[in-house]
């Protein structure tokens, strides 16, 4: 997709200044989230073995339950451990024709895992033997490998601390 240029990056950046001054409250000044955290991210999945292989068997995240879903006979809802108590699951919706991933507003971007520097090269590795297509580090992002999982949805492995950005503290 085509980025803006001149007179049109330069309204725009500035209008994300406006609102990082409008908005962001220095950390010491801002109160607490109103909740506990993400008890999970739940994505439409079109296959659950595919899904479940490169998950668990390829990423290593532990497939902790899967069961019928509770709105719609026939699907499966199931759960990876992404750890820190944080869960990904997904559904299938058999019989539903969904068009393949698009991105466009509403859709999930990509999901952003914090990983240690040893976890980062080991990932690393694995696509590479694998043959396995990513992007970084590279883009000016020396931290970050970028992946589509089988469905399409974008995964980021993130060399950096939870509740930090580009080593910044976010979050206390």
């Amino acid at each position: 997709m085509p980025q803006p240029e001149g007179a049109e990056l330069d309204a725009i950046r500035a209008k994300r200044d406006e609102l990082h001054e409008k908005y962001v409250k220095p950390l010491d000044s801002r109160g607490g989230s109103p909740t506990r955290g993400v008890h999970h991210i739940a994505l439409i999945c079109k296959d659950v073995e595919e899904t479940i292989k490169f998950y668990q068997e390829f990423l290593g995240f532990p497939l902790v339950e899967l069961v019928e879903n509770r709105d719609y006979r026939g699907s499966s809802h199931f759960f990876f451990d992404l750890g820190n108590k944080n869960l990904l699951g997904f559904f299938d919706f058999p019989g539903h024709d969904h068009p393949a991933f698009m991105e466009t507003i509403g859709a999930v971007q990509h999901l952003a895992l914090s990983i240690s520097p040893a976890r980062f090269d080991e990932i690393k590795a694995k696509l590479d033997d694998g043959g396995i297509e990513y992007l970084g580090p590279d883009r000016g992002v020396e931290d970050s490998l970028y992946i589509r999982d089988p469905n399409g949805v974008g995964i980021e492995f993130y060399r950096e601390e939870l509740g930090e950005f580009e080593g910044t503290t976010l979050i206390k």
